[in-house]
């Protein structure tokens, strides 16, 4: 039966199988070791992992499964975390085309997104949460800064509820320095966030959660920002915040406040483990000393860095250096992509060629960030991100008998360089099989495209973005 809550065509969440088995082909456990079972089984019940093994399962664990997912060929792994987007973007795809940061945001964001209501940022969401699914993530972090007309956050949060994806809302603003149609005064930033705190923080076992969004260090205050970070810090919930993603708004805090990103946010006392520092481009020694010293996860966007021309991190020595690093793909606008497994493989890639080092990030280590950095970055590095008795069921089964993949010699070299987004099989959240032999089970997918591309198409008409360009 159709749930209509949101206008979208969701069906409604599949129920837990009494006893979920994964067996038959490879098992990446993602921990400390980087265990890998080849053949292995994975247990669920309900919600959580309740054993793993190598080998054939026991008669015990065959016995305890109403459902059997039969992996052979393939390999079941942690969910991976999509550690910083904006959901709102998947309407503006293809947009940034050739257009550097401030540019994209001045011509392209900026007017569209003023135009977006609850309606459609809704099923902009959908359509962007169900793309993380089938593109390997099972948790998102959505950096939700656009607030253009009442309820944005909250539809955007009941659409999360209803596909069943984990789910944190880094509730965005700006109170100077930006788009007028976008800002908000501090009194909006702190009341909005105590409603949408109250109402969604914690829902459905916390697989739905909130945290302080601030929007870039030129557009917040000292003041707001101050009074934002206490209020999130007060309810235990974290920081969210684009950190040096380009030189050019480096240069603008050395202008202003003479100082740069890391250190504007160490003087506010807004560094710590409760804080991610989205894109982290532009750092000097002193400021990856800061970030090591306190504790802040980075949360890297490879694609996003090169289809803007922003930049490239130093991810191999902030990692190196035991800082907390997690992946990402950034917005649709400036990707236009949200598939992890190709993150992985650029963050490798990226890596090895800017620092002329064949070795300098490898499979394993890629697979880490996306998996346990993306854990920490979510706020719950101890409840997913690993394969082990007690963890959240957060799965993936990825096909490895495809073109793409086969002959398969190393199972992490495979996932990380070889394996396409369409090779998943399965995506299981909370105990739930969200996608089952490639088929979604909660969304009509077809009728949420079809809504999806009418509703941005009245949104860029009645901004009167042109969207249908051809080359000169």
């Amino acid at each position: 039966m159709s749930n209509q809550r949101s206008g979208l065509p969701i069906i409604n969440l599949p129920s837990r199988p009494d006893g979920l088995l994964l067996a038959g082909g490879a098992v990446v456990c993602v921990d400390d070791e980087f265990t890998v079972h080849d053949p292995g089984w994975v247990m669920v019940q309900a919600d959580r992992i309740v054993d793993v093994g190598p080998g054939a399962p026991p008669a015990s664990a065959i016995d305890a499964a109403s459902r059997i997912i039969d992996t052979s060929g393939g390999v079941v792994m942690p969910g991976m975390v999509n550690a910083h987007t904006h959901l709102f973007q998947t309407f503006f795809r293809g947009l940034a085309d050739d257009k550097s940061l401030l540019d994209w945001l001045t011509h392209c964001i900026w007017p569209g997104a003023a135009h977006l209501d609850a309606s459609s940022a809704g099923l902009a969401a959908a359509l962007g949460l169900v793309e993380n699914l089938r593109g390997g993530a099972t948790s998102v972090i959505d950096h939700q800064y656009i607030h253009a007309s009442p309820g944005i956050d909250h539809a955007i949060m009941s659409v999360a509820e209803q596909i069943g994806i984990r789910f944190l809302l880094a509730r965005g603003w700006a109170d100077r320095n930006y788009d007028k149609r976008l800002m908000e005064s501090p009194e909006s930033v702190l009341g909005q966030a105590a409603a949408l705190h109250e109402r969604w923080h914690g829902v459905d076992g916390g697989r739905l959660r909130m945290q302080n969004g601030p929007l870039i260090p030129w557009g917040c205050s000292d003041q707001t920002m101050a009074a934002a970070l206490a209020q999130a810090r007060s309810w235990g919930v974290g920081t969210h915040i684009h950190c040096a993603e380009t030189s050019d708004e480096v240069q603008m805090s050395l202008d202003e406040r003479g100082v740069r990103h890391v250190r504007w946010l160490e003087s506010l006392d807004a560094l710590g483990p409760d804080v991610q520092l989205a894109h982290a481009v532009w750092l000097d020694d002193d400021e990856i000393d800061v970030i090591v010293n306190t504790r802040a996860v980075v949360v890297h966007c490879p694609v996003s860095n090169m289809y803007l021309a922003s930049g490239v991190p130093r991810v191999v020595e902030m990692a190196e250096r035991g800082v907390t690093v997690a992946l990402a793909s950034d917005g649709p606008g400036s990707n236009n992509r949200q598939d992890m497994f190709e993150v992985l493989k650029a963050a490798a890639l990226l890596q090895k060629v800017n620092r002329l080092d064949p070795v300098a990030l490898q499979p394993h280590q890629v697979i880490n960030m996306a998996c346990r950095g993306g854990a920490s970055a979510l706020g719950q590095p101890d409840l997913i991100g690993v394969i082990e008795p007690g963890r959240q069921a957060d799965l993936l089964v990825v096909n490895l008998e495809s073109v793409f993949t086969a002959p398969v010699h190393r199972i992490p070299s495979a996932l990380v360089f070889s394996a396409p987004a369409s090779n998943l099989t399965h995506v299981i959240v909370d105990g739930r099989i969200l996608i089952d032999d490639g088929e979604l089970t909660m969304v009509d997918e077809a009728s949420l495209i079809a809504q999806a591309e009418q509703a941005a198409a009245n949104l860029f008409a009645t901004a009167q973005i042109p969207t249908r360009l051809t080359n000169a």
